[in-house]
């Protein structure tokens, strides 16, 4: 019996276990399939993430939109999310299931980034604008800058030169200072940063403009521009990716300029009768074809990311390489990211990331005349029968040009060719947030930012005429600065029924280190060895080093307060110490207060359906500025001179300290920009329609600006203070349309800003003159005074050219007589009336196509690169343009005689106004069953085209151009800048 009972108990417990396995596996689905599709189009939405609720169960839908997911239970609940549309949930009921997604009602629901927090769209009661990114892997674009360019309203960015790696100028709302930077504040996942270079335009995720006080004024003193938040890409839970990205470019000049040929070059000399020239001299070379090429460039990216529900992370690398379309200039930066968020536990978030670039460049030297080897100007300057290399002497370029003080282009790259300009740069921030309740965080971060500069010359003794003259000559100039920035945040969240309120209060300090050296030498053997360690020469009074230092402490909060959803009320308060300012005005307040009142959520329009949203908002606040200011702007500032110690008798002389040139500043203070908002945001017919409109009026006093000292000054010839007031007002509107949303998708994105510019006072000096081109007119073209705009082009009108003369003709202004000096008056104004941005996308199975257009209207250009090409008054080689200039009495012409008397005025003054096909991309989605199997989530080959075509009148190469780069007070003079590319890209995107 016993032997019974032990033999049927494991059978008995085997035939159980068999049965529950039996029954398990009935309630057990050993793969689900499914699909997932838009609710509104019916159309596969790819990369959705699907997860079994509560376990780490996850896959994602395929180019089909199908899914498969193995050993789910019956019953379970399943949650489906993608970018754009609201989450799904569905409950597993047998083995194939269909899911359909809707997308987001509209954009309110999605979460703005704000200064030190977020908040919904629809709860946002300042003006901030969203720059869509969709598009931005087709663009041929080099800096994140570049993909604001016609984006925002209110947002005017301009390349003013088209060098491999140049730099864009950014202004939001126009200019608000004078002397001081009128670059807006970038903070980068919430750390600020002085610019975006060393950003991969392809790792940003977001990007969010804060353009009025009451948005920007949460970062004080340095928002005085406007505050661009950029947020790089972050891993997903669930969503392992793999994409690259890659673009091969091809860039030309947009316009080609002609020179006179020998022959017509001569006659025309004969005529100016400076230079004497032989007969038959031949054409030997075309110095534009010599000078201009075909630009390349190569841009591949690679990231990889992925997640759980506690760790996720992003890694990404880059490599960019561009030839210019002027010989020998070029640009190349690899880029690295790391971004890592860990959930350490449920009220311990940790994040860390890192980003690190290097990037090297070479100085072309552009933006100055043939004479003083600028190669724009000398690829039209130089006599066509001039040799690239001088016959007599090889190696040597040719320089017999019958006494002209000239060089040829190929000479002056030469000049310039192993000049290189190389910056690494570091950026590693690292957080904590505490979940104290879920409605009370604090946060810590602490980041770095660490820029190691290098620019180096080398100029051969050989080959060129300024090589030989100096028996070679070479630099090294390094500097290295490291910026800590330590902030602390406390937000507190709650709801009480209607009631909600948002309280943030934080510190924030900034400290800036920086250290730099450089070293000269001349007298070189030969060029084979290109370190100053065989420079026999090193100059004692070019090598020395320096340093310097600054802080900023901060204090700041914030408060809102949100009635259900129809009345908004936020308030902002910041106050900075910065060290750069005299003691006794370190400190200042910026205060600023937003409000919104959403009237589609009254009873009076709950009946009208097709209104989704309508909100009006209103603002006043202000920021500061200090950019632009040395580090210890307000003291008096010597320079240290070195007496010559190898001289008999001073072998231990010491330096002598004299006074630099500026005055102390007592009572240097803050530049304090004012600005009031007001905006109304629409949203109808089923959100297909968006509309944002804002007028603002901003008001800068205490600019600060460097005045000249009157005569009796002394040794100090200028100050740093605060001197004056401008103001810009203006209106901007911003229209988003969902044109077509079944079948065949488009959508339509325009905007457009107006502003005007006033620099209303000025205390101490009056007249700020500057921008001095031309060396044989040797005098300056910009004047700023109180009541005009910045930037005013400053000369005689000219009243065309004298038929009988032939001379051109200038304005008596004060009616005397006579023309002289006091006949200048405003001949420019280089302020647009208004700049617009249009874009559309169109999709139809598959294919997608994206044309962005982009303007500019009612400013002028101050082209001073003709005085150099079409002013005849030495024995520079001209444009063929003058091939219409007046020779004989009676003739009517609009181009003057040679040797007429030029002048700076109305003459060199263009319309700058344009329309730009700025942007064309045509791509297509490659969706097949095969790719899906091996794993390819997307493959999108593309073709896009830039600055395709230009609508102008503008007779230079580009009217997109400012040859003083960002300079607040100088805008839209051209003189032999380095011209814009048109492009032509062909890419592909992958997604494993």
């Amino acid at each position: 019996m016993a032997f019974s009972t032990r033999m049927t108990r494991p059978i008995f417990l085997f035939v159980f276990l068999l049965l529950e396995v039996v029954s398990l596996r009935a309630q057990t689905i050993v793969s689900l399939r499914g699909t997932v599709k838009d609710g509104q189009t019916n159309a596969p939405i790819v990369g959705a993430t699907v997860s079994w609720k509560g376990t780490s169960n996850v896959t994602s839908t395929d180019v089909d939109g199908h899914f498969t997911l193995a050993n789910v239970a019956r019953g379970a609940e399943l949650s489906i999310s993608y970018i754009g549309y609201e989450t799904a949930t569905a409950t597993v009921q047998s083995e194939s299931i269909a899911i359909v997604m809707q997308s987001n009602s509209s954009a309110l629901e999605d979460v703005v980034v704000i200064g030190y927090g977020s908040v919904k769209r629809k709860d946002v009661t300042t003006a901030i604008s969203s720059v869509s990114l969709e598009d931005l892997n087709q663009r041929p674009i080099v800096s994140a800058g570049q993909a604001l360019q016609g984006r925002a309203a209110g947002v005017s960015v301009i390349q003013p030169n088209g060098a491999p790696g140049g730099e864009t100028s950014i202004r939001i709302r126009g200019t608000t200072s004078f002397n001081a930077s009128n670059n807006p504040l970038y903070v980068v996942d919430g750390v600020p940063v002085d610019n975006i270079n060393f950003l991969s335009p392809n790792d940003m995720a977001d990007i969010q403009v804060l353009k009025d006080a009451s948005s920007a004024a949460i970062y004080g003193s340095r928002a005085a521009n406007g505050v661009v938040l950029i947020t790089t890409k972050q891993g997903k839970a669930g969503d392992a990716k793999i994409a690259l990205n890659g673009q091969l470019t091809q860039n030309s000049v947009v316009n080609k300029m002609e020179s006179l040929n020998a022959a017509q070059y001569k006659e025309l000399q004969d005529e100016i009768g400076l230079v004497s020239l032989p007969e038959g001299l031949p054409d030997r070379t075309n110095w534009f074809d010599e000078t201009f090429t075909k630009g390349l460039m190569q841009n591949y990216q690679l990231s990889i990311s992925d997640g759980t529900e506690k760790l996720r992370y992003f890694l990404s690398g880059g490599y960019l390489d561009e030839s210019g379309v002027i010989n020998s200039s070029f640009y190349r930066r690899y880029n690295f990211r790391a971004n890592v968020e860990n959930d350490v536990r449920k009220w311990l978030k940790v994040t860390a990331n890192i980003a690190y670039t290097d990037d090297i460049r070479n100085g072309i030297n552009t933006g100055n005349g043939a004479n003083r080897g600028g190669v724009v100007l000398s690829a039209i300057n130089t006599p066509t029968y001039g040799a690239i290399w001088d016959p007599d002497f090889p190696g040597q370029y040719y320089t017999d040009f019958y006494g002209v003080n000239i060089s040829s282009p190929l000479e002056n790259i030469a000049r310039t060719k192993n000049n290189k300009g190389r910056e690494n740069r570091l950026i590693a921030s690292g957080s904590a947030m505490l979940t104290f309740t879920p409605d009370l965080t604090f946060k810590s971060m602490l980041a770095l930012d660490r820029r190691n500069g290098l620019a180096t010359t080398f100029l051969d003794p050989l080959s060129t005429a300024w090589g030989r003259t100096q028996y070679g000559e070479a630099s090294d100039n390094r500097n290295m600065n490291t910026v800590l920035t330590f902030d602390n945040v406390l937000n507190y969240k709650k709801q009480w029924g209607r009631h909600g309120i948002d309280l943030m209060g934080g510190t924030s300090w900034t400290a800036s280190d920086y250290t730099n050296s450089w070293i000269n030498g001349s007298h070189f053997r030969n060029d084979l060895i290109e370190t100053l360690n065989v420079a026999n020469k090193i100059s004692w009074t070019g090598t020395g080093s320096g340093a310097s230092d600054w802080a900023i402490m901060s204090l700041f909060g914030r408060a809102s307060y949100n009635f259900d959803g129809k009345y908004l009320v936020t308030a902002n308060l910041r106050g900075d110490g910065s060290s750069k300012l005299h003691p006794d005005y370190r400190w200042g307040v910026f205060p600023s207060v937003s409000a919104a009142w959403r009237l589609s959520s009254e009873d009076f329009l709950s009946d009208v359906s097709w209104i989704n949203d309508l909100k009006i908002r209103g603002g006043w606040g202000q920021t500061g500025n200090q950019s632009g200011l040395s580090d210890y702007a307000y003291l008096q500032m010597y320079n240290a001179t070195r007496v010559a110690w190898f001289v008999t008798g001073q072998e231990n002389a010491l330096p002598v300290t004299s006074i630099s040139g500026n005055l102390r500043t007592r009572d240097l203070r803050w530049e304090t920009t004012t600005q009031s908002n007001i905006g109304l945001d629409f949203t109808a017919f089923a959100s297909r329609l968006t509309v944002n409109l804002d007028y603002y009026h901003k008001k800068t006093t205490d600019m600060l600006m460097n005045a000249s000292v009157p005569t009796g000054g002394g040794a100090s010839g200028s100050i740093m203070r605060n001197e004056g007031v401008m103001t810009n007002k203006g209106f901007e509107a911003n229209v988003s349309s969902k044109n077509l949303v079944r079948g065949f998708l488009w959508s339509t994105d325009f905007n457009i800003s107006f502003n005007r510019n006033r620099l209303t006072n000025l205390e101490l000096q009056r007249i700020y003159s500057t921008a001095r081109t031309s060396d044989f007119v040797d005098d300056n073209v910009v004047r700023n005074e109180p009541g005009r705009s910045l930037g005013g082009f400053f000369g005689y009108i000219s009243d065309g050219v004298d038929p009988e003369t032939g001379e051109l003709r200038y304005r008596d202004v004060n009616g005397d007589g006579r023309v002289s000096s006091s006949d200048r008056t405003y001949i420019g104004d280089p302020n647009p009336d208004f700049i617009f941005g249009l874009t559309n996308n169109l999709s139809y199975k598959g294919f997608n196509l994206s044309v962005f257009l982009q303007g500019s209207y009612g400013n002028d250009i101050y082209n001073a690169s003709r005085m150099e090409t079409e002013g005849m008054y030495d024995g520079k080689n001209q444009s063929i343009r003058v091939l219409d200039r007046w020779r004989v009495p009676g003739q009517q012409t609009s181009i003057p005689k040679a040797g007429f008397d030029l002048k700076n005025s109305s003459y060199f003054v263009e319309d700058g106004s344009f329309l730009r096909v700025k942007n064309i991309s045509l791509s297509y989605d490659v969706k097949t069953a095969r790719l899906s199997n091996v794993g390819i989530r997307r493959l999108q080959p593309f073709v896009s085209a830039s600055n395709l075509l230009t609508f102008t009148k503008y007779t230079g190469f580009d009217p997109e151009v400012n040859q003083w780069g960002s300079s607040g007070s100088v805008q839209g003079i051209d003189w032999g800048t380095y011209p814009q590319n048109r492009s032509f890209v062909v890419g592909l995107n992958l997604e494993f």
